[in-house]
């Protein structure tokens, strides 16, 4: 089985949509985690545009990278500049990926307003996840 680290800056938002659509694509062929380079909580708009796809992450928890010091992660992606420029030093072997997705928790105008910008990104969250999975682990398991 893979072991997968979603990587941002604080584990609230992008990395936390990102932990839940690749454990979703990935069902049984992937352990997914998530972390941040700082821990900010998970971000309620992000539970709440998430509950609007059918996916609950709201028992899910900001953790912080050291957590996974002792883990062998086979991917990592990181899911902003910020995180991969300011990661302190990360021993692994994994493949590194890195998408910068835009971060909703920075939107501002109306409540509606703000919350299309959690859905935009939330969208372009799910297809870079279900392209992830379907490139890195669907591929890799013929012949398993």
């Amino acid at each position: 089985m893979k072991n997968i680290l979603v990587l941002c800056t604080g584990n609230s938002c992008r990395s936390q949509i990102a932990e839940a659509y690749l454990r979703y694509f990935a069902g049984d062929r992937a352990n997914i985690y998530s972390a941040g380079i700082e821990t900010h909580g998970v971000n309620p708009r992000a539970i709440e545009t998430m509950k609007a796809d059918g996916i609950d992450i709201s028992k899910h928890t900001s953790n912080h990278i050291n957590e996974y010091l002792e883990m062998d992660f086979d991917f990592m992606i990181t899911v902003c500049d910020h995180a991969k420029e300011s990661c302190p030093y990360f021993p692994t072997q994994a493949i590194k990926f890195h998408y910068n997705f835009p971060d909703p928790a920075k939107a501002t105008g109306t409540e509606s307003q703000i919350m299309a910008q959690f859905n935009l990104v939330r969208d372009l969250i799910k297809e870079y996840a279900k392209d992830f999975i379907n490139k890195n682990l669907v591929s890799t398991d013929v012949g398993k």
